[in-house]
C-alpha cells in the first residue's frame, strides 16, 4: 500500500514486482511484500516454491530479472556492501569452519565486517555468553553438536549489529528442546536489539508461535499474507499447518535440487569471502 505524503516509512524490507527466471522456468513471479522494522516475519512455502530464490535476491547473492528490492534503504544490486552490512544470515546448510574454534570463527567474521578490535572483543564475549557458548569458546567447532553450531552461527551473524537477521530453516534437524531454546534466543535478541527477523521454516508451529506476520509463497507467487490468526480465520482452520495445507494443497513436492545446490555453493562462497 503506498504511503501518504509525509508519512514515515517504517519498512526495513520492501519488495516490488520481483521476478526471477531460470531459462523458461519462472522461479519468482512478480511478488511484492514489505517487512516492518523490528518485526519477526515468516516466509513460508512448500519445497521449490521460491523461498530460497527470493532470499538470495534479498541478500545480494542473485540478480533479479526485474522488480526492485530495498534492504535497510539500500539496493542489493547496486549497493552490495552497504546491503550486506545491514544483515546477518544463517544458511540452511552449515557455513562455519569446523577446524577453527568458536572464538576464531567469531573473530574472522568480525574482522571481515570491520568491527573495531575493542568493540569486537566485547561483542564476541556478549554474544557467546548470550547463546551459552562462552565456556566453549576455545573448543573446535567440529566437536559441537548440531544445536551448538546453530547457536554459534546466530551469534556470528549478529557480531556487526545487523538491522536484519535472515534465518533459512535455522532449526532443521534439531530436537524439540534445542529448537525451543534457539527461538528463545532469537526472540530475546529481537526485543533487546530491535532486530528484524526474516525466517523460513517447515515447522508451522514455530511460525505460529514466533512470527508477527506471515507470507505464504507457492509456485513463485505470494498466495496469502497476514498474521497467523488471520490466515487461520480466512481458511477456517484451527492451526497454521492446516491453514498452510489448505492454501498450498496436500500434494508432495519435489525438492528443488538446483536451488539447493546453488544455496550450498553460495554458502561456501560466503565462507570464502572471509
Amino acid at each position: 500500500m503506498p504511503k501518504k505524503s509525509g508519512e514515515k516509512n517504517n519498512n526495513i524490507i520492501e519488495v516490488k514486482n520481483l521476478v526471477k527466471k531460470f531459462g523458461d522456468f519462472i522461479a519468482v513471479a512478480n511478488i511484492s511484500f514489505e517487512v516492518k522494522k523490528g518485526e519477526i516475519f515468516a516466509f513460508l512455502g512448500p519445497n521449490g516454491a521460491g523461498k530460497t530464490t527470493t532470499i538470495k535476491m534479498l541478500t545480494t547473492l542473485l540478480e533479479p530479472n526485474s522488480g526492485t528490492v530495498s534492504i535497510n534503504g539500500f539496493n542489493p544490486q547496486k549497493e552490495k556492501d552497504e546491503t550486506r552490512k545491514s544483515f546477518g544470515i544463517v544458511f540452511q546448510d552449515p557455513s562455519l569452519d569446523d577446524d577453527l574454534t568458536a572464538l576464531e570463527n567469531m573473530e574472522f567474521h568480525g574482522i571481515f565486517y570491520g568491527v573495531p578490535d575493542k568493540i569486537r572483543k566485547e561483542r564476541i564475549e556478549y554474544l557467546l555468553k548470550f547463546v551459552g557458548l562462552w565456556e566453549r569458546k576455545d573448543d573446535l567447532v567440529k566437536r559441537f553438536s548440531g544445536g551448538m553450531k546453530r547457536r554459534l552461527e546466530i551469534a556470528r551473524g549478529l557480531i556487526h549489529h545487523p538491522k536484519i537477521l535472515f534465518l533459512d530453516e535455522p532449526t532443521l534437524g534439531l530436537d524439540p528442546q534445542t529448537r525451543n531454546h534457539l527461538w528463545e534466543y532469537i526472540k530475546k535478541m529481537n526485543k533487546e536489539e530491535g532486530m528484524t527477523v526474516f525466517l523460513t521454516t517447515h515447522y508451522m508451529d514455530e511460525a505460529d508461535r514466533v512470527a508477527d506476520r506471515i507470507a505464504v509463497i507457492d509456485h513463485g507467487k505470494i498466495i496469502n499474507h497476514g498474521t497467523a490468526s488471520q490466515l487461520k480465520k480466512e481458511t477456517k482452520t484451527n492451526n497454521l499447518e492446516d491453514a498452510f495445507l489448505k492454501l498450498t494443497g496436500h500434494g508432495i513436492r519435489d525438492e528443488d535440487a538446483s536451488a539447493k545446490d546453488n544455496l550450498r555453493s553460495h554458502a561456501r562462497l560466503w565462507r570464502g569471502r572471509k
